[in-house]
């Protein structure tokens, strides 16, 4: 009676196989390290991870072949990348729920000095993140452009300031028009989906930011603060 009663749910084999390939402590560092959006050889990620070229080589296999990473070769450098918006969102969604008390504390002034500017700014694979992606938030929220209420929504206004801004927007995937992603530094959430991707390129593009060194940190520009400062009312020296 009670095997008659029990309906064991056809998705648990595939959730179970999804978290073992997270449930690695290199296969998890190179996801991490893929949420800057580039692609990577593997020889990059082996040294970022610490593991030899040959043991990175057998992870990135189970990443790829789990769906979680795309990959192209060019000559003899193989290149790995996340697979598409869904994984990092997965990813960073995950990184998230580890507060930053948990977290090990940096060793030397240059880690600490990395750790503190990717907090005031840096990408989200393809969005802006740290105190600089949640304050463009707020104020985008604050003047009527983006709603929170029930998920995340752009207003007609809000439209209609992307397209002043000279800020084109691709409706036509089925990727959210726009979409909270939990700040794993801030602790709140910040603008993803295609508003989200569409303001970062716009502001690397225009030089409101720029990327500091190879890590996921940006720094907002002199012509970003008043950028910033002029459609938005922030000021930038918080920024900073």
């Amino acid at each position: 009676m009670l095997g008659a009663m029990t309906t064991r749910d056809p998705r648990a084999p595939l959730l179970a196989r999804l978290a073992a390939l997270m449930a690695d402590e290199t296969r998890a560092a190179c996801l991490l390290a893929l949420l800057d959006g580039r692609a990577w050889t593997a020889g990059e990620l082996a040294r970022h991870a610490g593991v030899a070229a040959s043991t990175l080589s057998e992870h990135l296999g189970r990443l790829v072949a789990g769906g979680m990473l795309a990959e192209e070769r060019q000559g003899r450098h193989r290149y790995v990348r996340l697979a598409d918006a869904r994984v990092a969102q997965l990813v960073e969604d995950l990184a998230a729920q580890v507060a930053p008390a948990d977290a090990v504390r940096p060793r030397t002034l240059r880690e600490a000095g990395t750790e503190s500017a990717m907090a005031r700014g840096r990408t989200c694979y393809d969005h802006l993140a740290g105190r600089l992606g949640t304050a463009v938030t707020d104020a985008l929220t604050a003047r009527g452009l983006l709603v929170q209420d029930t998920g995340f929504a752009l207003t007609d206004a809000g439209l209609g300031w992307f397209a002043g801004a000279g800020i084109t927007l691709d409706r036509g995937g089925r990727r959210p028009l726009a979409r909270g992603c939990l700040d794993w530094t801030e602790r709140r959430p910040h603008l993803a989906g295609v508003a989200g991707a569409a303001l970062c390129r716009h502001a690397l593009d225009t030089g409101w930011c720029e990327h500091i060194g190879s890590e996921r940190a940006v720094r907002v520009t002199a012509t970003g603060e008043r950028a910033l400062g002029e459609l938005l009312g922030i000021d930038g020296t918080a920024l900073r």
